[in-house]
């Protein structure tokens, strides 16, 4: 949950004490690297794209609004850069090792049937930044309208389309008795 940044070390942020703006952001860097890492479920790429939003939100700190908490700003920044990320690959292909395919498709195919890393890469972006935030990041639908950029009702019914989404990836086994 979100805990409201100190607004002496803002102040000094804004003034361009970098001491003051690492102090900010270091209890941020895990939550931003678990939202990256879950929109582009590529640690190297989610690790570059924490870093990229760091420096711009260093260079931007000045648009930190007043009121405005210094987690859904940064997460903001961070589900951006995440997008920019994104749009320069492709990711509608993946990648499978050839060794793998056969060696284990019997046994694998309960596992793979119940891949969520497979499964949120099926999901729209937007789905996909609703509910990494809502259950990687367990942060309320409210914080997460601030990151998105988006109305309350509209992450909610992100939320609940990509709930729904994933769930038919997940097909429940019947009980044995």
């Amino acid at each position: 949950m979100e805990h409201a940044a100190d607004p002496n070390l803002v102040r000094d942020a804004r003034r361009g004490d970098e001491a003051a703006f690492t102090s900010l952001l270091r209890p941020l860097l895990e939550p931003a690297y678990r939202l990256a890492a879950g929109m582009l479920q590529d640690r190297q790429l989610a690790e570059d794209a924490v870093q990229e939003a760091a420096v711009k939100a260093w260079r931007k700190i000045n648009q930190l609004r007043e009121g405005t908490g210094m987690q859904p700003w940064f997460l903001g920044i961070v589900a951006n850069e995440c997008r920019t990320t994104r749009r320069g690959r492709w990711l509608g292909v993946l990648k499978i090792d050839p060794d793998q395919r056969g060696a284990q498709a019997a046994d694998d195919q309960a596992i793979r049937g119940v891949d969520l890393r497979s499964a949120l890469k099926r999901l729209r972006p937007e789905q996909r930044l609703v509910v990494v935030l809502y259950f990687y990041l367990d942060l309320p639908l409210e914080e997460i309208a601030t990151i998105a950029g988006a109305s309350y009702a509209a992450v909610r019914g992100r939320l609940y389309r990509g709930i729904r989404e994933l769930r038919a990836d997940f097909p429940i086994a019947e009980a044995q008795a």
